[in-house]
């Protein structure tokens, strides 16, 4: 039943995007546009199928980049914002280093990052460790300061001892905003690794679409970004389907 209504709530989004779609289909029809301008929809499923293992060769390395990069910016993540939750030094220390990090725009990191690192896949670790670590980090410090004064009391009122509390009420507390910062991380991972591609490797769905642009293949163009969406929004889910098992008391998301 439950499964049933969630379907229904996304019946609108379904059916404007098949309008949407059909409007752009008879819209390149009608005025004859020319397939390297701008695709029809169909032009782009064409290109899709007939590049399908060239896309899954490059999907593999970027798919990888991302969830590594993902990964090791949850751990870090937590690790470090857990940290500046306990040392109020370190937090009045590193914290506003932590926001003015975000005035950096991460493209221009990544020249640097080649020419210390070379063009393996480190640099485009780091990379999507850079653009998933900021929001995973600052979610789990407010989560944690987010657990209520009362029931905090109450608790050492009663005896129990730091850890207790942390475990039994701030952690509870803090899980839900640390998987909405995961979530927003996941949104960012695979945009990330592409987005280091693009500034040198030799395979990755960056070096695909960037390839395909030179040689004014537009149709293999949107293909590459259409699997750049997809796995973004499976990424999303994963992370929603981990926070509906490690976290069954939070609602945001149904």
């Amino acid at each position: 039943m439950k499964s049933a209504l969630n379907i229904k709530r996304y019946i609108p989004s379904i059916i404007s995007a098949i309008i949407f779609l059909l409007f752009w289909e008879l819209f390149v029809g009608y005025f004859k546009i020319s397939e390297w301008l701008l695709p029809a929809p169909s032009r782009i499923i064409m290109a899709i199928y007939r590049s399908r293992a060239l896309l899954l060769q490059h999907s593999v390395r970027t798919i990888i980049e991302a969830v590594s990069g993902l990964i090791l910016a949850s751990i870090a993540g937590t690790i470090i914002g857990g940290s500046l939750f306990h040392f109020p030094l370190l937090k009045k220390v590193f914290y506003p280093y932590l926001l003015i990090s975000q005035t950096v725009p991460i493209v221009v990191l990544i020249p640097l990052l080649v020419i210390w690192l070379g063009y393996g896949v480190l640099p485009k670790l780091i990379i999507v460790i850079l653009a998933c670590f900021f929001p995973i980090a600052v979610n789990t410090v407010d989560g944690l300061f987010a657990a209520d004064l009362e029931m905090l009391n109450l608790l050492r009122s009663m005896g129990a001892t730091d850890w207790q509390v942390f475990k039994m009420v701030r952690i509870p507390v803090a899980l839900p905003m640390i998987f909405s910062g995961l979530r927003i991380g996941a949104t960012y991972a695979v945009m990330a690794a592409v987005v280091a591609e693009w500034m040198g490797s030799d395979m990755g769905l960056g070096v695909f679409i960037l390839r395909s642009s030179n040689s004014y293949l537009t149709a293999q163009v949107f293909a590459g970004i259409v699997l750049i969406s997809i796995y973004s929004i499976v990424f999303f889910q994963l992370v929603h389907y981990l926070e509906k098992i490690f976290v069954p008391w939070s609602n945001k998301i149904t």
